[in-house]
């Protein structure tokens, strides 16, 4: 077999105005996002929903593509950039100011435990094992299942466990919006 150096040379190495290229568009485009998140606010890297967290990736998407390739302009990446976080801005803002805009763009949490109670239906909803549900107990510190006031599968993918060690009662506004 033949190994072609020329190609191994463009994959080890790099001339210099690609290099500089590369140098000057990261720090634009991190300028660029510095400057977004501010005018934007924190909710602009904040992985309260799904479209949040899909927006995250995106703008990481756009980063490398600005920094990774030749032919993907700094103009090119700061508008996608802005387009991108424009749109989460407004969606967040209409969840906001009309519930039937919330009702139909938004997913609900789901109740996966409720006092000490596996909630196996739901976990069949949420497509979640009962593996999966015992680690996040565990990571949770969880030694007894009386111990649990409430397991939530949350929109963002999360999971949040919710347990005590003595009889304290949950304050049920903690599960306002759930699905139980």
């Amino acid at each position: 077999m033949i190994l072609n150096f020329t190609i191994m040379e463009n994959w080890l190495y790099a001339n210099q105005t690609i290099i500089i290229k590369s140098s000057v568009s990261v720090v634009a485009i991190f300028v660029i996002i510095l400057i977004y998140s501010r005018i934007f606010g924190l909710r602009t890297f904040a992985k309260m929903t799904s479209i949040d967290f899909a927006t995250t990736i995106a703008m990481g998407s756009i980063f490398a593509d600005v920094i990774g390739s030749t032919d993907y302009s700094i103009l090119k990446g700061g508008v996608a950039l802005f387009l991108i976080i424009l749109l989460q801005t407004l969606y967040s803002f209409f969840i906001r100011k009309s519930s039937t805009f919330q009702n139909v763009a938004t997913n609900t949490p789901i109740l996966l435990m409720r006092d000490g109670t596996v909630l196996h239906q739901n976990l069949s909803k949420a497509n979640v094992s009962i593996s999966d549900l015992y680690a996040k107990l565990r990571e949770a510190n969880v030694i007894e299942f009386s111990e649990v006031r409430a397991v939530v599968f949350e929109v963002t993918g999360d999971i949040s466990v919710l347990h005590t060690r003595g009889d304290e009662p949950l304050a049920e506004e903690l599960l306002q919006g759930v699905t139980r």
